[in-house]
């Protein structure tokens, strides 16, 4: 019986999907606009493999990519067709080929790391929500600072670097388990290394400068419903994507404004644009926290803003134990039964708060009530980022006055479902 369940994510579905599509929308003059795809496909040894299968075993599925047409509404169009990215990887090395969710890993991974071209930076994505971001002043560093932000999670997750991965990151890489890795290019030497992992698809993308060309262009995004119906919108564009968009924060209540009375240091401004730019690629309701350019702890998917500030903050103590214990003694925290360890690493962790004073908190959209950002001012943040437009704005720039937290406005919200 258990290994027919282990045969079950072996098993390879040959779908039956066409391999052409195209998709029409109509005006009410019958003016036409079509997409046209062409369904997609890798020769591994030999022979044509599409998808490996959906998001489960036992779900056909297809890739497709953009070949023709456009859509344009009122001052919105469509990225124009050829312009090809996640949709036509280059495997350099598949083991397996992929399945849905790892090109769906790996394309959110790329959605995130477009907005970073200056510094070296390092993103790994875990059922499609990035689970540790980091910049550094060399690759191996930044992988290495994203890896320990949360080392667990990042077991069997996609790892998108915007630089040539060199050897010093391929080592690392391959001491860690991981389904992909996304880069422009692989230095002499690094892919012999990536080798030693013989199921780890190793991908390769276009200059790094395409992956920029890609930011603020939108596609059509479809979501199926239960019946058959379809919803269509246009991708989310982050309008924030320099320090100097950052607006502090100011709301009008009963006759009176308020305003942030400090405003962000410098080194508070990048960890505030790094930390929103990353916001733009997880589920909400989320919070992050971020420090020096690197996440510190992540909390995705919840239905409250408290709540999730609330798991955010119980990952960052969590997160920062297991990596104390791992650094110390080259196993998980959760595996130490040494109960007297425990204990020093649980207080260690205590007494620093998680990592998280002098944090700074990214909300994707605003807070309701202070709760939320009270949550992070009790650890210790030093400065927050969130759209703004709640009815209470007035009370959180109050909150954060009384603990000279500063805050900033974006205008937009970063919903993502």
């Amino acid at each position: 019986m258990a290994e027919d369940l282990k045969k079950m994510y072996r098993t390879i579905v040959q779908d039956h999907f066409p391999p052409r599509m195209e998709i029409a929308f109509i005006g009410e003059d019958d003016n036409r606009q079509t997409l046209f795809y062409e369904r997609v496909a890798w020769t591994i040894d030999g022979e044509a493999k599409g998808l490996r299968y959906g998001e489960n075993p036992g779900q056909e599925a297809a890739l497709y990519r953009l070949v023709n047409g456009n859509l344009t509404l009122a001052d919105t169009q469509t990225i124009q067709p050829g312009r090809y990215l996640a949709s036509d990887i280059e495997l350099l090395q598949s083991g397996k080929h992929p399945g849905k969710t790892n090109l769906t890993d790996a394309d959110n991974a790329l959605n995130i790391l477009r907005y970073f071209t200056d510094t070296p930076t390092a993103v790994i994505v875990k059922h499609n929500n990035p689970c540790g971001a980091a910049q550094a002043e060399s690759l191996a560093e930044a992988y290495h600072r994203a890896y320990m932000a949360d080392r667990v999670a990042a077991f069997g997750g996609c790892i998108a670097l915007n630089r040539p991965v060199d050897k010093a990151t391929a080592e690392a890489i391959a001491d860690q388990y991981a389904e992909v890795v996304v880069a422009p290019e692989y230095e002499a030497g690094s892919l012999e290394i990536l080798g030693r992992r013989k199921n780890l698809r190793v991908i390769r993308i276009n200059a790094i400068e395409t992956l920029q060309a890609f930011v603020g262009q939108r596609v059509v995004d479809f979501k199926s419903l239960i019946d058959g119906g379809v919803i269509a919108q246009w991708s989310f564009a982050p309008v924030t994507l320099k320090t100097s968009d950052l607006m502090l924060a100011s709301s009008d209540y009963q006759g009176q404004t308020y305003k942030i009375k400090r405003a962000p240091t410098a080194a508070e401004r990048e960890d505030l644009l790094f930390g929103w730019l990353v916001e733009s690629g997880l589920t909400s309701n989320s919070v992050i926290y971020v420090k020096d350019r690197c996440t510190v702890g992540i909390g995705t998917g919840e239905q409250d803003r408290v709540g999730v500030a609330e798991i955010a903050r119980d990952k960052a103590y969590r997160k920062l134990a297991d990596r104390y214990c791992f650094e110390e003694l080259g196993i998980a925290f959760n595996e130490l039964e040494d109960q007297e360890k425990k204990a020093a690493f649980e207080a260690r962790v205590r007494e620093e708060r998680g990592g998280l004073p002098g944090a700074a908190m990214v909300s994707d959209a605003f807070f309701p009530f202070r709760d939320g950002v009270d949550v992070g001012i009790r650890e210790g943040i030093r400065a927050v980022v969130q759209p703004g437009g709640a009815m209470n704005d007035w009370n959180v720039i109050e909150a954060c006055n009384a603990a000279d937290v500063t805050m900033v406005f974006t205008g937009q919200r970063s919903f993502k479902h």
